[in-house]
């Protein structure tokens, strides 16, 4: 069974702010796995990476965690999709930051640029021994049939192997007879367009050892079409119109066309036989055959600039041409077999090569995008001199071509495929069409310069913790006159940590106003102590009533289904010299606890008087509310509900009550008063722009990592941290693990 990757990332109240550095972290080892010395990310795990679709990196610049809470209601499917969420700290300048700048990629070995022909001196040079095409095939020339793959090399590989059960129904070549070092070598390319079944085949080029080509040939397939991938593929739906030819017609002029001993060799040619629903013996596969270290392979685009001299896929023609790609792979196994990998090695010297024309390239694509503050290009010729090259450079020093979409302007001469879009909607349809084709992509939706002035951040901040302050805020009464305070403190108190009481006096019997430490809490009060006797008085505990809190109840029932609150419940009541420890011996005969999270106080590091208990399945979680909910715990009676404030919420919470409430409180109503159209605008545009990523999430393919980036903001009335969301794509079309 093919495996799954897995996202591992720390529980709830765990300290999650990632800086940039480890943001960077993550996304190098996402694209990179092992390659480049890219490791693990220190403060997450990605298990099975290899397994992994693409990288899909969504960026809204300008918003921060504010803009998460103050439209969380607006944020439908980011809140119910993303199970994984960190606090990323502020960056100037962020987008540019994620790829312009990087670790320093290590030059170029020096052994790399020897340039003797012989063998001899290959042999003497104990780095070029370490070579991949020496160490896999020697100094010698040999055969062409020393080349050819062998059966375990095809399995490894994926290539359609008979009596593979993957491989029901696909069609022998009956190519059976002895492979000679002179049996007939063919060029073999597919173009294949996206239709509802996967990959098929719309277009087949064969060529034979002089070069003609036998075979191209358009290829209808059998499900309908969803994406033609006209930029490679080449292919349009017009082209397609009055093609009768089916596959298996194709893989009958194959079988006749081909000798019994043929040999069949493609760049990645596993790909255009499991296309072709075809079986083949015998095959030389051009990016194997110039073997690289890690599992890399050399792009067949930059193998025959760099091997033959020649240009193919040029940006200038539509899609790639299929007896073009095949005839250069055929004339690379050629150059190949008659060179020999010595000199192949000593004369070409691909890695040094491939090394200085992309950090060359990427060197540019810096000045393109930092043109007033680039400090000089680097000649072609000195790639060592770029100390830091960007995350892109290393994406491309690996073959890979990302994708880049946004309202930034990129210089779409450079190494990555970048677009300049005016709007939301071009830029969600042209990430539609090409983030498929792509393994890592960066996609840059933008609210617009209008909506992120200094003025309305500072609105949308009091009133973010206006409403956070009304939600911790509970009113309770009427008492008696002589009524006993300090039972009134005890009783609710039992529901979460206090941060504020007060006794109201202006009312005909007094009240008492409650302000609790986190939502839970106040919650908690609401819904178990409303209509209860409290301190001889049976008593109307509720919220205070603002335009904030109107939709209250929506936003409570909202957060209780937020993924990442899933299997997570709040339990209050504790004794505070219950240690953790203590607390994990008294749950242990929960069914399925996983994790237990027991708070401090910011300024003196006590622990409060309520934990946080997560669960690994939703279930479980239940039970545990049905059981915990009476339960005496050393002369404590615990109290519990579903959580509510993730984990940065609940951060967040923390810091806004170090702060003076009242005085933020006041400030805020006074902008209350002054709504303005720009703030409703964004709310529109933030609904839409919801739509958009999940629109786009559900074109991902599964086993496809997504990252939601809201940056931070850096602005004169302060600094708001950001905020990531991430997880990986199951075929439920939600984030796994």
């Amino acid at each position: 069974q093919e495996k799954s990757s897995c996202l591992s990332a720390p529980f709830f109240g765990k300290d999650c702010e990632i800086s940039r550095d480890q943001l960077y972290e993550l996304l190098k080892y996402a694209a990179l796995g092992k390659c480049h010395n890219a490791t693990q990310p220190s403060w997450c795990r990605i298990y099975h990476q290899s397994h992994l679709a693409g990288v899909v990196v969504i960026v809204l610049p300008e918003m921060s965690q504010l803009h998460f809470y103050k439209f969380y209601l607006q944020f439908k499917h980011l809140r119910r999709v993303f199970r994984h969420r960190f606090t990323l700290t502020p960056s100037t300048n962020f987008l540019a930051s994620l790829y312009g700048e990087g670790p320093t990629l290590k030059p170029p070995d020096s052994a790399q640029g020897l340039t003797s022909t012989s063998s001899e001196c290959i042999s003497e040079s104990s780095e070029s021994q370490c070579d991949p095409i020496i160490r896999k095939y020697g100094v010698q020339k040999q055969g062409l049939t020393s080349y050819i793959l062998t059966l375990e090399e095809q399995k490894k590989n994926d290539y359609p192997i008979k009596g593979s059960p993957r491989c029901s129904g696909f069609v022998c070549t009956e190519c059976n007879q002895q492979r000679t070092d002179s049996s007939p070598l063919f060029g073999l390319d597919c173009e294949m367009c996206l239709t509802k079944k996967g990959n098929e085949v719309t277009r087949v080029s064969l060529v034979d050892a002089q070069g003609r080509c036998l075979l191209n040939e358009l290829v209808r397939p059998e499900s309908t079409i969803v994406h033609y991938r006209t930029r490679f593929s080449g292919i349009t739906r017009e082209m397609l119109l009055p093609v009768k030819t089916r596959l298996s017609d194709i893989q009958t002029r194959l079988k006749t066309m081909l000798p019994r001993d043929a040999v069949l060799v493609g760049h990645s040619l596993n790909n255009d036989l499991q296309a072709l629903e075809m079986i083949h013996p015998s095959v030389i596969d051009t990016s194997l055959l110039f073997a690289r270290n890690e599992g890399r392979r050399f792009r067949l685009k930059f193998l025959a600039k760099a091997v033959l001299g020649k240009e193919i896929q040029c940006e200038q023609k539509l899609g790639h041409d299929p007896a073009e790609d095949a005839r250069a792979a055929l004339e690379l196994a050629q150059f190949f077999i008659e060179q020999g990998p010595a000199k192949v090695v000593a004369e070409l010297n691909l890695e040094m090569l491939l090394t200085t024309e992309k950090l060359a390239e990427v060197s540019q694509k810096r000045a393109a995008l930092h043109p007033q503050g680039y400090r000089g290009q680097q000649q072609p010729n000195q790639p060592s001199h770029l100390s830091k090259p960007c995350f892109l450079e290393c994406l491309q020093v690996t073959g890979q071509n990302p994708l880049l979409l946004g309202r930034q302007e990129l210089d779409s001469s450079g190494p990555c495929q970048s677009n300049l879009s005016t709007s939301n909607k071009q830029i969600l349809q042209k990430a539609l069409e090409d983030v498929p084709l792509s393994t890592f992509s960066i996609i840059q939706f933008s609210l617009g310069p209008e909506n992120i002035s200094s003025h309305l951040l500072a609105e949308l901040c009091e009133k973010v913790g206006s409403k956070l302050t009304d939600m911790l805020t509970i009113y309770a009464g009427p008492f008696e006159e002589s009524f006993c305070l300090k039972s009134v403190k005890k009783e609710f108190g039992r529901c979460g940590p206090i941060q504020s009481l007060t006794v109201v006096t202006e009312t005909y019997q007094p009240y008492v106003c409650i302000q609790y430490k986190v939502l839970e809490a106040a919650q908690l009060a609401v819904e178990s102590l409303n209509g209860a006797e409290v301190a001889g008085s049976c008593i109307k505990v509720q919220r205070p009533v603002t335009a904030a809190t109107l939709d209250c109840d929506v936003l409570i029932k909202e957060l209780e289904l937020d993924v990442e609150n899933k299997g997570v419940i709040y339990v209050a009541g504790l004794k505070k010299t219950l240690t953790e420890k203590d607390l994990q011996e008294e749950f242990s005969q929960l069914k399925d606890l996983e994790t237990l999270f027991l708070p401090k106080e910011l300024q003196s590091g006590k622990h409060r008087n309520c934990c946080f208990l997560k669960f690994q399945t939703s279930q479980s979680a239940v039970d545990a509310l049905e059981a915990i909910n009476g339960w005496t715990m050393k002369g404590g009676r615990l109290r519990s509900r579903n959580a509510l404030a993730s984990g940065h919420l609940w951060r967040w919470i923390c810091q806004m009550n170090r702060s003076d409430g009242k005085q933020r409180r006041n400030v805020s109503y006074k902008k209350m008063q002054q709504l303005s159209d720009s703030e409703q605008d964004l709310k529109k545009k933030v609904q839409k722009l919801d739509h958009h990523i999940k629109k786009l999430y559900r074109s991902l393919q599964n086993n496809t990592l997504c990252i939601v980036l809201f940056p931070g903001v850096n602005s004169t009335y302060g600094s708001q941290a950001g905020l990531g969301l991430m997880g990986i794509k199951d075929d439920r079309g939600r984030s796994a693990c």
